[in-house]
């Protein structure tokens, strides 16, 4: 640089400031490329969630089915207008979604708007594990997911963008909240046919797992039933034993026989099946929780419903539809239409969820989103 710069000034006879120009001009040439970054982490492939279900975890999938317009006060809470979801707000797993950093789960059958490159909702109200008892029960939505992996995949083969590619499949969670309304059926029947009807509703929950698993499926999270003895719309209308809490107890006990037989079937699929990571989680703990330990979380009336009639303890006249009487937006309700949980219960009942404290094995719902992977899962 000195040489080259002692020449250029002695050549040009010019001044200070064409000579600053020519140092900068050889320093310049003269200097070493930088040094690349370092590499950054891999990047963590984006959550995929798949969830099969009835109105506990429908995110508007039954009203785009069946273009059916929810009127306000649904949505109030959260959204601030209707979505679709039975609830003044958000269903448990639109807070596992925000935990896990990911937007809403879109209902597969949602035309407008819909955004799957996280995963796909199939549950919808009403739906059944039986078959044939709902035109979604379980079978058809498992059909569905097949179908809707099997497009995705032609896309990408194709050169296309599609919403989730062959590695977001593989390590997706594959999420099941479904026989509320299959256990609700059984309780119609006499009480010596229950153990038989709940073998057979949990052998088709097998069935779903077993083709799921063979179409990749590799890491499930399933929710037992939850506290049915303690839904408003039956402790108002249902006449029977009830417990020291007000629940209905052959309710809670029908459920939980069902409970363990699924519970069951999750520790044989886990030993079938090795390279599969089976959660089962206990619904009927959590919710029933919140009734028994009511004062535990600032609940006055464990019992009542948000949007009903007839004011404390239930608020819920079975004779009477509507929100006559409509609790303020923050009060601690549970119920929000005797059936469905508030915002305000499915916030409570998440954070159980995914604290693993209720699963067995004990593990955090955020600890198998992508874990033991390091396949990229990008779906651009």
């Amino acid at each position: 640089v000195r040489q080259n710069l002692g020449a250029v000034v002695a050549d040009s006879g010019q001044g200070e400031r064409e000579a600053r120009q020519a140092v900068a001009a050889v320093v310049a040439k003269h200097e070493p490329e930088p040094e690349p970054e370092k590499e950054k982490a891999e990047e963590k492939p984006p959550v995929v969630l798949f969830n099969f279900g009835d109105s506990n975890s429908d995110t508007g999938g039954v009203a785009a089915a069946g273009g059916i317009n929810i009127m306000p006060p649904e949505g109030r809470k959260y959204f601030g207008h209707p979505t679709g979801r039975l609830s003044d707000g958000r269903v448990i797993i639109d807070f596992i979604c925000a935990s896990l950093n990911t937007h809403e789960l879109n209902p597969y059958l949602k035309a407008v708007g819909s955004d799957y490159s996280n995963g796909v909702n199939f549950a919808m109200a009403g739906s059944t594990v039986s078959h044939g008892v709902s035109p979604y029960s379980l079978n058809v939505q498992v059909d569905q997911f097949v179908y809707f992996k099997r497009r995705s995949l032609e896309l990408f083969e194709l050169g296309r963008k599609g919403p989730v590619n062959k590695e977001g499949f593989e390590n997706a969670l594959y999420m099941m909240d479904i026989g509320h309304n299959d256990v609700a059926g059984v309780m119609h029947s006499p009480s010596d046919q229950w153990d038989k009807k709940f073998r057979t509703i949990v052998g088709e929950i097998d069935d779903a797992i077993r083709i799921l698993y063979d179409n990749g499926a590799r890491k499930f999270w399933i929710h037992g039933t939850g506290a049915l003895g303690c839904l408003p719309a039956l402790v108002a209308r249902e006449e029977g034993e009830h417990d020291a809490h007000g629940c209905l107890a052959n309710y809670n006990r029908a459920v939980q026989a069902f409970n363990k037989k699924l519970s069951d079937l999750c520790d044989e699929v886990r030993l079938r099946r090795k390279d599969a990571t089976v959660v089962y989680t206990d619904m009927f703990a959590i919710k029933y929780g919140f009734v028994a330990n009511h004062t535990k979380y600032g609940i006055e009336w464990p019992l009542m419903v948000g949007c009903g009639n007839g004011g404390p303890p239930y608020n819920f006249n079975p004779g009477k539809f509507g929100c006559r009487d409509l609790c303020g937006p923050e009060a601690k309700v549970l119920s929000w239409d005797g059936v469905h949980f508030t915002d305000f219960g499915s916030g409570l009942a998440a954070k159980h969820v995914m604290s693993g404290e209720y699963s067995k094995p004990r593990v955090k719902l955020a600890s198998l989103i992508n874990g033991g992977s390091k396949k990229s899962s990008s779906v651009s």
